[in-house]
């Protein structure tokens, strides 16, 4: 017995030894891998081995007199035991759990993704999918007059936001008349409602859904309209426009119930419940952590941000399957390695299911929520535009580079104890030089997504103590939630897939002072613009009028002369913005800063516009 224990202790606990684990303490400790290593590989041979070499044993023979052969020699080949095939008891409960909570999860999105409605105008059972839109494109998406947003008044439709709606917002500036808005919901006006604002937003300021549980609702467009108020109600601050939009919405009063409202947090529940049911009484490792990872996958995949769903209601339930099932193969690949290279060193033997449920099992769930866990630090995406622009982030993003580096000391010092820290400096150094290269890509601009951050950092928790749990679970959860809500995305991209619909870095118009004349009954302005610099890289010129393009002009063989724009009106009752940007490819690049035509006829200046980065 004091052998064993040595053993033990030496070489660390086995999956397959009741005893070992019988003897290891409840607390994780830092392991003895390297000898554990060795027991894994070689201990059965060496058991086998000895067997059948032990002296006085007699090599057992058949009953029909064959030659005999020693059974237990593993250089024999042997027909396979039915028993090899068995399932046991705990993996039968695991297959279960997992077979119930995908067909849970597969009857229920259908049901909560479609919202059905009798109206006399819809004359049927309508199912309408989850909506995060706006009736108005950014820029000049709906082109010239708008005309591509069509028809701009006499539709109206039932709809369904999902849950936290509140937090969709934008993550690119956008200029409304002369104001500059940027990380919060488009939500202009109220109760009467631009037509860019977004629907779901626009619905929670006004009361109609809520942002917790979501909710249904009618919208109706009703054309132009003007006097955009700016209030603030039920949480979200709406954007004031003191003129006037060719298109505009508000919710009607009819009273629209959803079959189901959205049930993410109640799914949620059970989903917890049943993955901590599985991390306690689980002591396999495998397991273990394929049931959570396919379990956890499926909600963040088909439940807690479904994404890439058609605006079209009868794929709904066939996109989120196929994101799901095309995301899923390849992750499944990576988990497989994940366990084989991180997991099992960190599970194997731990026999304290309160600290692998608390620790690696909470870690897990709340790195795959970042959504919602992660929600408060003010930083959308790792790139170098996003951190100049968005307040705090570089604040937030050095204070989460120290908290690194102090947990990056502190497995350093565990793997000295080990003596498996210059393996893994090599590796780490292997890395550290992929990222330098990949920086020196001309064109092309590194993006380190979360879930290429969890790859990154995962080798460093192969280790069974009670920070590497919790720190692995953390990391496996920001895998899935990457993984589930958008693919597999290029750790290089060019600087046009990193853009969205941000700003371009192009040149801006030189637009001199305006002619104006307050004729009546009606009155007009007259723009003329310098030519573009040589040698000229545009098409021609883009003017909009209240962020609503209503002029295209393209240069000619010759630039050496400018053009000129006029516009009239036949009232001075409200101000009116103009913004000038250059086209290219027949798309608008960046327009400058508004100036304002005045109620009263007089013309303010636009200010220069800042740098775009």
């Amino acid at each position: 017995m004091n052998g064993h224990n040595a053993e033990a202790r030496d070489y660390g606990p086995r999956e397959d030894d009741a005893t070992s684990r019988g003897v290891v303490d409840e607390e994780a400790q830092p392991l003895n891998l390297e000898g554990f290593e060795i027991d894994e590989t070689n201990s059965g041979s060496a058991q086998q081995h000895n067997a059948s070499t032990r002296p006085g044993r007699t090599p057992e023979t058949t009953n029909t007199g064959r030659q005999s052969v020693d059974a237990e020699d593993p250089a024999i080949p042997r027909p396979v035991a039915r028993s090899d095939f068995s399932v046991s008891a705990e993996q039968g409960c695991a297959i279960a759990i997992i077979v119930c909570m995908l067909a849970r999860d597969f009857w229920i999105t259908p049901h909560y993704q479609y919202l059905y409605r009798k109206d006399q105008r819809i004359q049927r059972d309508h199912p309408i999918p989850s909506l995060y839109r706006y009736f108005w494109h950014a820029k000049n998406g709906c082109g010239l007059d708008g005309n591509e947003c069509q028809p701009f008044n006499g539709s109206s439709f039932a709809f369904r936001c999902p849950a936290n709606c509140a937090g969709v917002q934008l993550l690119n500036p956008r200029m409304i008349g002369d104001q500059e808005i940027n990380y919060r919901p488009l939500v202009v006006g109220g109760p009467v409602y631009r037509g860019d604002s977004f629907i779901c937003g626009a619905a929670i300021h006004a009361g109609v859904v809520g942002d917790f549980d979501g909710g249904c609702g009618v919208v109706s467009k009703i054309g132009k309209h003007d006097g955009f108020l700016s209030t603030t109600q039920n949480g979200i601050s709406s954007v004031g426009f003191d003129s006037y939009f060719p298109v505009s919405f508000t919710f009607l009063t009819d009273k629209v119930s959803c079959r189901v409202k959205d049930l993410r947090w109640i799914i949620l529940a059970v989903s917890i419940i049943f993955t901590t049911v599985i991390s306690v009484f689980t002591a396999s490792p495998m397991i273990h952590f394929a049931s959570l990872f396919i379990i956890i996958f499926a909600h963040v995949s088909l439940v807690s941000d479904p994404s890439g769903i058609s605006y079209h209601s009868q794929s709904v339930l066939a996109d989120l399957f196929s994101n799901f099932i095309g995301r899923f193969l390849p992750a499944a690949f990576c988990a497989v390695v994940i366990y084989m290279i991180c997991v099992k060193r960190t599970l194997l033997g731990l026999t304290a299911p309160v600290e692998k449920t608390i620790l690696w099992l909470g870690g897990c769930w709340f790195g795959a929520l970042s959504n919602y866990s992660f929600e408060w630090i003010p930083i959308s995406r790792l790139t170098s535009h996003d951190l100049e622009q968005q307040p705090g982030a570089k604040l937030a993003l050095a204070i989460i580079i120290l908290i690194i580096v102090l947990i990056i000391a502190q497995q350093i010092y565990y793997f000295r104890l080990e003596g498996r820290l210059p393996r893994y400096l090599a590796l780490y150094g292997i890395f550290v030089a992929a990222i330098l290269v990949s920086l020196a890509l001309p064109g092309l601009n590194l993006r380190i997504h979360h879930y290429i951050l969890a790859l990154l950092l995962l080798p460093g928790t192969s280790m069974q103590t009670r920070p590497s749990l919790l720190y692995q679970g953390l990391l496996v959860g920001l895998f899935i939630n990457g993984i589930a809500r958008w693919g597999f995305d290029p750790v290089l991209q060019t600087a046009g897939a990193l853009r969205g619909d941000g700003a371009f870095g192009s040149l801006l118009p030189n637009i001199t002072a305006p002619l104006i004349s307050l004729d009546a009954p009606t009155s007009n302005i007259t723009f003329d613009w310098d030519p573009p610099p040589m040698p000229n890289p545009y098409d021609g010129i883009s003017v909009l009028v209240n962020d609503v393009e209503r002029h295209r002009s393209y240069f000619g063989e010759s630039t050496s002369t400018g053009d000129t724009f006029t516009w009239e009106r036949t009232a001075l009752e409200m101000p009116e913005y103009f913004r000038f940007g250059y086209l290219k490819e027949d798309n608008g690049l960046d327009y400058t800063n508004a100036g304002i035509w005045n109620a009263n006829g007089t013309w303010t200046q636009m200010a220069p516009k800042k740098e775009s980065r």
